[in-house]
């Protein structure tokens, strides 16, 4: 008989847990008992699981008894609260949140990239960014056939990457400027409706976002290459779901776009969607939903003398791949050796 487990969803009732309950129930994780967890004003509402009905509970230290995975999406102070607690009881835990991400101590994993770094944690295992899990996923078969050296990024993040309120707000803003009223900004940095801007996260003294570094550094981290130059500059944009990015890519050695179309079409997690003659991109419309990351607009980088420079588009889906998808991977990598 298959062995089954006993989950935890920690920052079940928000637009990530939501997700990753959906995720477990599709991709049949086996489940023996699964627990939904949040703050005290969202306990007692019910979800449906496999055709069951299963109520949230409000989240205390002692929730992860009896519990063998545990996945959190409820923020970084929450985590962090939690992390000794659930590790303790013995339970995985599988964090969505920055808390941990650059431990040394915790693995940093996206499951087409590092899979095997699941088995060195000591009890907490971080998943990364949403747009540095999207970014990798297209970029590292790419690397791992003729070596990445150095990265400029662009990114169109929807409105998912704040959150349900940040979705709302987008929603509510829109209405508002079509009915010609003013656009009330409370959740995002600025009027999201009709408009974008590069600020994601706060501003470091270096110049950049925490966003623009966690994609720097988790990057690094994940493809295990401390030493690759990358840059990037992240902006919000005003649709709901999926965040795309423009990628400028040297390489170690020369590619042709016919050898990159080739190794997306055979890598795992990325789909090619590269005919422009017929209109074929990668948009978020279309990577709404998805698992896989849309891969596309691979051209040559004509700036260069050489074939070491391609320039590529991407599109995933932020509340999938860029988390709720890529924590239950981890999950069915860390149980796959039972």
């Amino acid at each position: 008989m298959a062995k089954s487990y006993r989950v935890a969803i920690v920052g079940a009732t928000g637009a990530v847990g939501i997700e990753m309950l959906k995720t477990l129930e599709n991709r049949k994780f086996p489940v023996s008992t699964l627990k939904l967890l949040a703050s005290a004003k969202s306990a007692g509402k019910t979800f449906q699981f496999n055709g069951k009905d299963v109520v949230v509970e409000e989240l205390t230290k002692d929730s992860f008894k009896d519990v063998d995975i545990a996945l959190f999406s409820a923020g970084g102070d929450i985590s962090r609260e939690y992390a000794q607690a659930c590790v303790d009881s013995g339970a995985v835990m599988i964090d969505n949140s920055s808390a941990f991400r650059m431990d040394p101590n915790v693995p940093l994993v996206v499951s087409e990239v590092n899979p095997e770094d699941v088995f060195t944690h000591k009890g907490i295992i971080a998943n990364p960014n949403c747009t540095t899990a999207i970014m990798c996923v297209a970029v590292y078969p790419l690397h791992k056939a003729k070596g990445l050296k150095r990265m400029i990024a662009s990114t169109y993040q929807a409105a998912s990457g704040g959150g349900q309120k940040a979705m709302n707000e987008l929603i509510e803003q829109t209405r508002d400027v079509l009915d010609g009223k003013e656009a009330q900004v409370k959740v995002m940095a600025q009027q999201i409706a009709f408009n974008l801007f590069p600020h994601i996260d706060s501003f470091t003294e270096n110049g950049y976002t925490k966003e623009e570094m966690k994609m720097v550094n988790e990057t690094r981290k994940i493809m295990h290459l401390p030493e690759a130059q990358i840059s990037c500059t992240c902006v919000r944009i005003p649709i709901l779901r999926a965040h795309s990015e423009s990628l400028n890519l040297e390489f170690e050695n020369e590619i042709t776009v016919e050898e990159a179309q080739e190794i997306i079409k055979n890598a795992p997690g990325v789909q090619l969607r590269d005919n422009p003659a017929e209109k074929i991109y990668p948009m978020p419309k279309d990577a709404t939903g998805m698992y896989d990351v849309l891969v596309g607009r691979i051209r040559q980088d004509v700036s260069r003398t050489d074939k070491r420079g391609l320039d590529i588009f991407v599109s995933g889906d932020q509340l999938l791949k860029g988390a709720a998808l890529n924590a239950v991977q981890i999950a069915e990598v860390l149980i796959s050796r039972d």
